[in-house]
Order: C-alpha cells, then sequence, then structure tokens
C-alpha cells in the first residue's frame, strides 16, 4: 500500500473536507481509507499503485481548492499495539 498525503489550501469547514475526499475518490478509483482536515489543511489515502500526482492537484484544483504538495510513501498496516 502506498500513502499520500496532500496539503490543501482553502479548506475551512467540514463540507470543504467531504468536497475534497469525494474528488480524491472520483480521481483515483483505488483510494481507501480517504480522511481530510481542514484544521491540518491536509487530506490522506491508501492505495494499492502509485498515483498521477499531476491528475490529482488537477482535480482539486478543479473544484476551487490549491493543492500545495503531495507526497506518497508506502505504507505497511501496524499491528496490535504498533507491532
Amino acid at each position: 500500500m502506498i500513502k499520500t498525503t496532500l496539503k490543501i489550501e482553502g479548506m475551512v469547514c467540514g463540507m470543504c473536507e467531504a468536497h475534497i475526499c469525494e474528488t480524491i475518490r472520483k480521481a483515483v478509483p483505488g483510494a481507501k481509507k480517504v480522511t481530510a482536515s481542514h484544521k491540518r489543511g491536509e487530506a490522506s489515502f491508501l492505495c494499492e499503485t502509485p498515483v498521477d500526482e499531476a491528475a490529482l492537484k488537477n482535480a482539486i484544483a478543479a473544484t476551487g481548492y490549491t493543492c500545495l504538495s503531495a507526497e506518497s510513501a508506502p505504507y505497511e498496516k501496524k499491528g496490535l499495539f504498533g507491532r
């Protein structure tokens, strides 16, 4: 699994978070555990395959928000008590 974290400017409420999550799900059909936080100004999700970051940034920009950065890193599910 690959975890992608996006820094997003322009989110101010829960509806903004919902719009971002919906946009990510449409732009990345295999996205799982999609979350967004307007307080932290970021969104993240898990995916089996690498993501086209440029296409994702364009999809977010089309909704009126600005994706400042995107970074992907391998993600390993942690077991009970972080082991």
